[in-house]
């Protein structure tokens, strides 16, 4: 397709995209008639579902060239697609000789030549054949095939090789000579009752573990993902359905392909196979895939599910679930989907092809260009992925939004936001070295760096990058933000997007004892605080032995935590405290400690000067350190739930998430039930007692357990955060702790059935409807899209034409974007006017915050939260703690200040005390225009 002229600045002009998408249609019409007519259908009305696929793939190639021409990058384009399709043999390969006749013969069980009989005779006929074994596999595949282009007059040497590899497959040394190999990979069988293979470990208390443990250290990425052989591995075991109305994994899987009025199939686990809740058009993109057309498989990706950075690998596996594969190995669809987003942004202008499609993708039948800016303006509270992905869809619709946020997001640097990005690897961290940007809610502070954080980087950029967007952090809602005051700060419309609310605590005697803490407030501590950096100084703390009490997620993802900070942490105390007892004196430094903080502390070193000769006996040995022995001699990390594993909600939704846990060394500890947490003298706790329950549900008194605990981490039982209608009560109607579900009909809020999953109808909206006004929920606040990023996203992308049928109601008269966006800046953003020293110990501040004083009322508490992005650093140590709690002491509403006075008790106090005229306190981050 001829080149379409373009530069950066148009990425983010509606009219310069319009003017776009009319050069690309216009080519198309001169190039490919037919489809160009099919393309005037297809925006006109809807093609038919035999039509549709065709279409779609057709149309996803085309793009592919114009954006090849617009960024210059046809030869790293024919690279790529050169190296995806240069591994089909080995895929041929597996298809007629291992998966047919190797296997055939795997069921006969007949005799055969050893391995190394076999593996001498394949080295030498590779030599014959002028065949390089430098890619072994990729060698004999080449083989392979050759071979069956004449099987009659090579029938021994096809007996042979179909030897070899049943023995490759079979034998210790062969599976050993072949590790790694994709083409003898074969499906398993799925036994659900056995999906997380387990073994007693050495104790008392019956805990379960694996033989094998591969120790993380630290916080980087802890999983590199596939390669792009395994990924075309994937691609070529799907079944390419969606010709045949049979791609289930993306409208989920039906009782009776010929009757959906029955609904959708039940899992082993009683749970419906919806499929992609954003019924992404899987197949078509792996048909892409396939015959090398990558950047035309994002575009497909694109299509449905804009916000891909945030899904996929390590995320959401739903298609999985529903894949047509039901009794083996289903395919690995969001390992495809991951590695299809990374080889585009591998490319050169990668962020910016990305970008580009988010604002312009002919595929879409809605949205597939951005819309002018037509005056009507939204406030998105919460800014997790149901947040993020609504105010997308807005911004497309053109809107302007404000997203607010109740914890604190950092400001992106200018330059990163306005000016092109040729390498995507300028906008990648190290996760262990990475700011903590904020945005992203639970994305961010409730996943762990098992998830690529950079793609949330990816993500907060290109919503930055929006002419009409603005966010704010430490916006609380309910106390900050109020839905009256959504219409007197000029917005048409509110959504509520504040996710789930605290788990419930146990109700156990001894719950609020030292030691106890809420399972997601410290994955939040750990990540706002910045505590998991070895330079930071915040003060989160943690002992072991470390029992987790929960079978979700949460709890897998808080247990793996826990223990990779506590090597962080026991190793950061050990550096500091031979720092201080250099500059203050052995004697000096103990006399700042009570006997009990002692006692905690002497544990900590201890425990810190046995990793630190592990480490120097490894390094001698030249092995890795045995860092798994230390732990489980420490007490470890246990997972403790009340019902067997397989009942359990991690295993149920995603089991891979418990192997992998367990292979870093977690313990697990079903059927036993939490009954008090007992505590030393100081009120710490000691232990957890619990009751152990028999698999048939019957607990007996006699069955008590002291399991040692000095850390109790609580994830249990999270729901729609409602809290809002607690703190305004008659505000919003609930059923229970949910919000009642209306939909607008001709202007008036009706009350919405009970859905029965997330792809039924359901209502968007809360029960408010004061005049015009809506509000409307989604993501986890929902009850519908509850416990999932991925249904929080597909929430946006259903409930947005909801939110604009009711905007299209509303006039705009004489709209400056300029002055509301000035006075939302003024009004959300905090800044300090002034600083006294009153005393040695305390110093106060005057900050001038217009939200944070609007609703003040005596009692209320703020919460002074430092800046990554502004902290100065001393040497290699930043100078950032935890968030500090204070009392406002005097409140000037007219003039939008709050004096407050900050106790130096603490690290967070001093650092708290530098803070000078002009420097930012509770600031959100702007939206930004290029």
């Amino acid at each position: 397709m001829a080149s379409v002229p373009f530069d950066f600045a148009s990425h983010y002009d509606a009219k310069a995209l319009d003017h776009f998408d009319q050069h690309f249609v216009e080519n198309l019409a001169r190039e490919d008639r037919d489809l160009y007519q099919q393309l005037l259908v297809y925006r006109a009305a809807e093609l038919s579902d035999a039509e549709l696929s065709d279409f779609l793939i057709a149309l996803a190639v085309s793009i592919e060239r114009t954006l090849v021409g617009v960024f210059d990058i046809e030869t790293e384009m024919l690279a790529l697609s050169s190296s995806v399709t240069s591994n089909d043999h080995i895929f041929h390969f597996k298809k007629m000789f291992v998966a047919r006749l190797a296997k055939r013969k795997l069921s006969q069980q007949v005799a055969m030549q050893d391995f190394a009989s076999l593996d001498a005779w394949l080295d030498s006929v590779l030599t014959v054949n002028a065949i390089s074994a430098s890619d072994r596999e990729s060698a004999v595949a080449k083989l392979g095939v050759s071979l069956l282009k004449n099987p009659e007059q090579h029938a021994q040497a096809i007996e042979l090789l179909t030897d070899w590899s049943v023995q490759a497959m079979c034998t210790p040394e062969g599976r050993a000579a072949t590790a790694g190999w994709v083409s003898l990979r074969l499906p398993n069988k799925c036994d659900f009752q056995h999906l997380v293979p387990t073994q007693p470990l050495e104790g008392d208390f019956g805990i379960e573990g694996v033989a094998e443990v591969v120790h993380r250290e630290g916080f980087s990425l802890t999983d590199e993902r596939m390669s792009l052989r395994e990924i075309q591995n994937e691609v070529h075991y799907c079944v390419y359905c969606h010709d045949k109305d049979g791609d289930f994994c993306r409208t989920g899987f039906p009782v009776k392909k010929k009757q959906p009025e029955l609904g959708l199939k039940k899992d082993a686990f009683n749970q419906p196979q919806t499929g992609c809740p954003l019924e992404e058009r899987v197949s078509e993109a792996h048909l892409l895939q396939r015959d090398g057309y990558t950047l035309a498989a994002l575009v497909m990706i694109m299509r449905d599910n804009p916000m891909c950075p945030a899904t996929g690998h390590r995320i959401c596996n739903d298609c999985m679930k529903a894949c047509i594969y039901q009794k083996q190995d289903p395919v690995n669809i969001p390992q495809i989907e991951t590695g299809i987003l990374s080889e585009v942004l591998k490319l050169p202008w990668g962020v910016e092809i990305f970008n580009l499609l988010l604002r312009w993708n002919p595929l879409r039948h809605q949205q597939s260009v951005l819309h002018a800016y037509a005056g009507k303006k939204v406030a998105v509270m919460g800014m997790g992925p149901a947040g993020f992905s609504l105010a997308y869809h807005l911004l497309m619709e053109g809107c302007a939004v404000v997203g607010l946020d109740g914890l604190k997001i950092e400001p992106l640097p200018h330059d990163l936001v306005t000016k092109p990005i040729e390498d995507y690897n300028n906008l990648v961290e190290d996760l262990e070295k990475r700011i903590t940007w904020g945005f992203g809610g639970v994305a961010e502070y409730g996943i762990t760096v098992r998830w690529d954080k950079n793609f949330l980087t990816l993500l907060y950029l290109s919503l930055c990058r929006f002419q009409h967007f603005q966010v704010f952090g430490a916006v609380r809602f309910g106390g900050t933000f109020q839905v009256e005051d959504a219409w007197r700060l000029g917005f048409d419309h509110l959504a509520v997007a504040v996710g789930a609310g605290l788990p419930r605590e146990l109700p156990i005697p001894g719950s609020l004892a030292v030691g106890m803490r809420q399972a997601n407030d410290f994955l939040m501590a750990l990540q706002l605080t910045g505590a998991a950096k070895r330079s930071h100084m915040a003060n989160l703390q943690v002992s072991l032995p470390a029992v987790v009490v929960g079978g979700g997620l949460t709890a897998v993802d808080t247990a793996t935590e826990v223990q990779a900070y506590y090597l962080v942490q026991i190793e950061k105390v050990m550096q500091r405290v031979e720092t201080l007892k250099k500059i203050l004196g052995e004697e000096k430094f103990w006399s700042h400690f009570k006997s009990v903080d002692q006692a905690a502390l002497d544990q900590w070193l201890m425990h810190a000067e046995e990793l630190r000769a592990e480490r120097q006996l490894a390094q001698q040995l030249g092995r890795k350190p045995n860092v798994d022995a230390l732990l489980k001699r420490w007490g470890g990390v246990t997972i403790v739930y009340r019902r067997s594993m397989q009942e359990s909600p991690a295993y149920k939704r995603n089991h891979e998430e418990l192997i992998r846990a367990l292979g870093e060394g977690v313990g697990y500890l079903g059927h036993h039930e939490p009954l008090a947490a007992l505590c030393d003298d100081h009120g710490h706790i000691v232990a957890l007692q619990c009751r152990k329950r028999l698999p048939d549900g019957v607990t007996h008194e006699q069955n008590l357990v002291d399991l040692p605990a000095r850390s109790v981490f609580v994830a249990t039982g999270a729901k729609p955060n409602v809290a809002y209608s607690f703190e305004h009560r008659d505000t919003f109607a609930r059923q229970g702790y949910e919000y009642q579900a209306f939909q607008d009909i001709n202007g008036e809020l009706l009350v919405s059935p009970i859905a029965e999953h997330c792809k039924s109808s359901f209502g968007a909206f809360t029960s408010y409807g004061q005049g015009d006004k809506r509000v409307s929920f989604l993501g986890d606040t929902h009850p519908l899209f509850h416990g999932s990023v991925v249904k929080a996203i597909a929430s946006a992308k259903r409930i947005y034409p909801a939110v604009m049928s009711v905007l299209s109601q509303h006039t705009v008269e004489g709209d400056d974007y300029a002055t509301f966006a000035a006075n939302m800046q003024d009004y959300f953003a905090a800044k300090v006017l002034s600083r006294q020293v009153l005393s040695e110990r305390h110093v106060e501040l005057v900050i001038q915050s217009p939200a944070a004083v609007c609703h003040f009322q005596p009692g209320h508490l703020y919460r002074l939260q430092p800046w990554e992005t502004r902290a100065q650093w001393l040497g290699e140590t930043c100078l950032l703690g935890e968030s500090k709690a204070l009392v406002g002491t005097k409140v000037c509403r007219d003039q939008g200040t709050v004096t407050v006075v900050v106790p130096q008790d603490s690290v967070a106090g001093r650092l708290a005390a530098l803070l000078r005229p002009g420097d930012q306190w509770l600031d959100g981050a702007n939206g930004h225009y290029v």
